[in-house]
């Protein structure tokens, strides 16, 4: 740092750059400089920010939105030097300003470094942004590992209750179907053997049968058609359980008729 222009050795002094004698002078010259004193603590914030988020990997859109934030600011360009506001043909030109002394004229690397300040706080307020996305993510892979977890736990403890009753019957196209019932419960699991996945872009839709219809209860796992499946909600009155063949995604009411339709265990029929 050159001792004659303290007020560019801002950033230096930030990141800790200085030499001993240097790192001195400048602080001897903060005690009397309030505007170098307001950017080195801006310049420690921004880092400290940027040091926070470092090990996140910022989107690809995040560069756009940098550029963006730094065009929406003003420019704050400061005049060339020998223009004259006001100057026309025939107009006198302005009488030149008294110069400033040095010790109080703003630095003219300073319009950049505010730039420069606001394009590392837009970083770091995007790559917090990130920071949260993220976050976000994992709480929901907790949820939803927690509710698996969850499932997981109901279907055992349908299958292992005292009161579990079977009903099974065959599937046209193969295989066999049966299902499992807990009264105490009030839920009932499908367990599948010798089925085959479902066609490209279709599912193994469940349903609930009653006197009032056909009712969603779940959609099989498309990777995994031997895996049992719990039916989504109680039993209720449902008198049967019924396997469809559905778009992706599942449907309201069946589109196709039932694989397979069992009479739960200890139903009344009509």
């Amino acid at each position: 740092m050159g001792t004659e222009n303290p007020h560019e050795a801002t950033a230096a002094y930030v990141l800790d750059a200085l030499a001993e004698p240097e790192r001195a002078v400048f602080e001897a010259h903060l005690e009397t400089c309030p505007d170098c004193a307001r950017e080195v603590r801006e310049f420690a914030a921004t880092a400290a920010l940027l040091g926070a988020a470092a090990a996140v990997e910022p989107p690809p859109a995040l560069r756009g939105a940098v550029l963006r934030r730094i065009r929406e600011l003003p420019a704050g360009a400061e005049p060339e030097p020998g223009a004259v506001r006001g100057a026309g043909p025939g107009t006198a030109p302005a009488p030149e300003p008294e110069p400033v002394p040095a010790r109080h004229r703003a630095p003219r690397h300073r319009a950049w470094s505010r730039w420069a300040l606001a394009a590392c706080l837009a970083v770091a307020a995007g790559l917090g942004g990130v920071a949260a996305w993220q976050y976000q993510r994992a709480d929901t892979a907790r949820q939803q590992a927690r509710a698996a977890e969850a499932r997981e736990a109901a279907l055992a403890g349908v299958l292992s209750a005292p009161d579990a009753r079977l009903a099974s019957g065959r599937i046209p196209d193969g295989g066999t179907g049966t299902v499992v019932l807990s009264r105490e419960r009030d839920r009932a699991v499908f367990v599948p053997s010798g089925m085959a996945a479902p066609p490209a872009g279709r599912v193994y839709q469940l349903w609930f049968a009653g006197p009032g219809g056909m009712r969603p209860a779940g959609l099989m796992d498309p990777a995994r058609p031997g895996a049992p499946a719990l039916l989504a909600g109680p039993v209720g009155g449902a008198t049967g359980v019924g396997v469809t063949v559905e778009p992706e995604g599942g449907s309201a009411a069946p589109t196709t008729a039932p694989l397979v339709l069992l009479a739960l265990p200890g139903a009344r029929t009509a």
